[in-house]
């Protein structure tokens, strides 16, 4: 399946004095490949003919073509004000469909890749009291940014790194130095669950008008929306991209067919286990906004007309349920969902 790429109208139009770009997409040269941590690699791209790239935000990410010929996104690490080059890390995913596997395997130095605009669903608040920062493994890619970009500011901020062990950790050493005392808390859990930290007691009161910002593996993403339930929704950001599979309802067994009727099109289109209501709508020549297709940026938001939702996002709140769904994740609990599409 090809995925669209498209420039994000935040970062449009571009001075002419910019690397260009065709059909959306520029080419980019490697000239940087570093290991970073055990299964992670360090990539540096740059403009071949050295003209400043697109600017960006801390929490943006490109759309890399691998050599496989697979679109994946990635979360830029570098400095935002670092216009001469994107950085991405990648990890290895043993689950890969060749994505992660093609970027560590088949990329190398003087290489060109095919890379989107920037896109940011993951800015940072400009009017917070405090960040409190909080990720998961890879999922310190784009907060190693918003790190730079608060440096910057000179903006007060916290994170909260957690990893299985020191080899697995990606930027150790950077996040180590004397500077960043504590600011800085790397946690391993060395695969153990109850060594994990309990975030109901380190989120129960939020201080201040501190925003919250978390990346990493579901689990940890639902760890902390379940202790920060009581924070104001607009206060606590996630974003993970699709580097694990999405929950299923604690109530559910089994995933199970079902329908979906666009009640404006007079549509009906079934939704076979372990597929996405996007995908099904895609089959049949449907065409809706999406982006991540991890839940958690929210451009795939479609109003739920009726039936109920089996919510697998993080980005409803829970008034919201009755009347919006994430079709890029989410599934039906009744045999029937009819969509405002």
């Amino acid at each position: 399946m090809t995925t669209a790429i498209q420039t994000d109208p935040r970062t449009a139009p571009f001075a002419t004095a910019m690397a260009t770009f065709t059909d959306n997409r520029l080419t980019l040269g490697v000239t940087e490949k570093r290991r970073l941590a055990d299964g992670i690699h360090l990539f540096e791209l740059q403009a071949p003919d050295g003209l400043p790239l697109p600017a960006f935000g801390a929490g943006a990410h490109v759309l890399i073509e691998t050599p496989a010929g697979l679109a994946r996104r990635y979360s830029l690490c570098n400095a935002p004000g670092e216009t001469h080059r994107y950085c991405v890390a990648v990890k290895r995913d043993p689950a890969s469909r060749g994505g992660s596997a093609s970027m560590i395997d088949d990329v190398e130095v003087g290489m060109q890749l095919s890379v989107s605009a920037p896109e940011n669903y993951f800015a940072l608040d400009a009017g917070a009291s405090e960040y409190l920062l909080i990720a998961g493994g890879i999922g310190i890619t784009p907060l190693r940014a918003m790190m730079a970009e608060l440096d910057a500011r000179n903006a007060p901020w916290r994170l909260i790194y957690c990893t299985r062990t020191p080899e697995t950790t990606a930027f150790l050493d950077e996040l180590a130095v004397d500077h960043r005392a504590g600011r800085v808390e790397i946690h391993h859990d060395f695969g153990d669950a109850s060594r994990s930290l309990n975030f109901q007691e380190r989120l129960a009161t939020r201080h201040g008008d501190t925003h919250l910002y978390c990346c990493g593996p579901r689990p940890l993403m639902q760890a902390v929306r379940d202790a920060t339930a009581q924070w104001p929704a607009s206060s606590v950001h996630f974003e993970d991209f699709g580097t694990s599979a999405p929950l299923p309802s604690a109530d559910d067994a089994g995933e199970k067919p079902f329908v979906v009727r666009l009640q404006r099109s007079n549509v009906t289109v079934e939704v076979a286990p372990g597929q996405s209501i996007l995908s099904a709508l895609r089959e049949h020549g449907i065409e809706t906004p999406s982006s991540c297709e991890a839940g958690t940026c929210g451009k795939c938001r479609t109003t739920l007309c009726a039936g109920t939702a089996d919510h697998r996002d993080f980005v409803l709140d829970d008034d919201e349920y009755d009347h919006a769904i994430m079709i890029c994740v989410s599934r039906a609990k009744s045999p029937e969902l009819v969509l405002d599409l």
